[in-house]
């Protein structure tokens, strides 16, 4: 991670998983609903659960994220699905929040495993702005590492599908009234 202030280049990694949606909601309605984890169950089909941890793996009482925070994400749904994922299709992981930009709504993280970076190293960003007066929510996952190309084979589609349904839950719970 050379700047963390700046979203890799897909072409950095073995594999890249992005998406947008534009959202027709105030881009702080949508910043808020984003960082709120514990509303992921209610719209998220892809990643249904996010809870800030301390380093021991123990829940943090304050769940405001903040950068270098731990974030433990689960269940994970892949292919995603509101309801109950098939067998061996829920899994989970644990990442360092490298940047929560509240003045130009922006977050990311990458993995925090056992496996060193050379292995298995992904980098999330998501960023929201203004086109045409709506917002614009951007997500993008690189990556990299040997183990990288096992990923891919095993899970990029339905990383991709996980993607599109984030954005999609997204744009309806923020459009909500």
């Amino acid at each position: 991670m050379a700047n963390p202030a700046v979203p890799p280049l897909s072409s950095s990694g073995v594999f890249t998983s992005a998406g947008s949606i534009l959202i027709d909601a105030p881009r702080e309605k949508v910043w808020q609903v984003l960082l709120d984890f514990g509303s992921y169950k209610e719209w998220n089909a892809f990643v249904r659960g996010q809870t800030l941890i301390s380093e021991a793996g123990v829940a943090l009482a304050d769940q405001t994220p903040a950068a270098g925070h731990l974030l433990f994400i689960s269940p994970v749904h892949l292919p995603p699905t509101m309801g109950k994922p098939r067998f061996m299709a829920s899994h989970s992981t644990t990442v360092r929040i490298t940047t929560i930009d509240h003045e130009n709504y922006r977050a990311a993280w990458v993995t925090a495993g056992a496996l060193p970076k050379w292995a298995l190293l992904a980098e999330r960003w998501q960023t929201l702005t203004i086109v045409d007066g709506k917002t614009k929510y951007e997500s993008i996952e690189v990556f990299s590492g040997i183990l990288a190309y096992v990923v891919k084979f095993f899970t990029g589609k339905n990383l991709d599908l996980g993607v599109k349904a984030m954005a999609e839950g997204l744009k309806s719970y923020s459009e909500r009234a």
